[in-house]
């Protein structure tokens, strides 16, 4: 008897999930903010390449060691001058990545067996990719209750998270719970 109420379960559960058209779950347009974040994050980069243009260019090298000593521990910059470098390629691959994996829409594509997921542009820059992944290529990692601020998304054979802020909109709460805010085993 058991197994046949949890039948019935499973059977109302893919009448609920086999939408007739496709329904938006989850939107959050942050366009302005990451658009901002891409300004900072290019000044900052500007700054860093100006910063380490100067470090190899414009400031002399130490004198020459006296003989007996270890060969540039007498440079106060000898670890500094690839810092500028580093901070610039950091900061500015910051801004281009964080917008790629905030998601701007999650929309449930007729018939429940796929999902379309949105998210901006590098830098805030216009709309980013979209793309389309089957329902069970992902998996909620924490339920939306149980996260403070972002919720993370895992979607197999793409590396990182993908984050779902929690200020965004949810449309239809129910049928996020149980498609895309799902645990599954990817």
């Amino acid at each position: 008897m058991a197994a046949a109420a949890a039948a019935r379960a499973a059977a109302a559960l893919e009448l609920e999930v086999a939408v007739p058209r496709d329904v938006i779950l989850f939107r959050h347009e942050r366009g302005p903010f990451f658009r901002l974040v891409g300004l900072f994050c290019v000044g900052q980069g500007c700054f860093w390449a100006a910063l380490a243009h100067f470090a190899f260019t414009a400031l002399r090298p130490a004198p020459a060691p006296a003989p007996g000593s270890a060969p540039g521990a007498d440079d106060p910059l000898r670890g500094w001058r690839g810092s500028g470098e580093l901070g610039c390629s950091l900061i500015v691959a910051a801004g281009c990545v964080f917008p790629l994996r905030a998601v701007r829409r999650v929309t449930l594509l007729r018939g429940g067996a796929t999902v379309a997921i949105s998210t901006h542009g590098p830098l805030g820059l216009g709309r980013g990719p979209s793309f389309t992944v089957p329902l069970r290529h992902v998996s909620c990692r924490a339920h939306r209750s149980e996260v403070p601020a972002m919720i993370p998304l895992k979607v197999k054979g793409r590396p990182f998270f993908f984050l779902l802020d929690k200020r965004g909109q949810l449309y239809n709460a129910r049928l996020f719970d149980i498609t895309v805010g799902a645990y599954r085993k990817l």
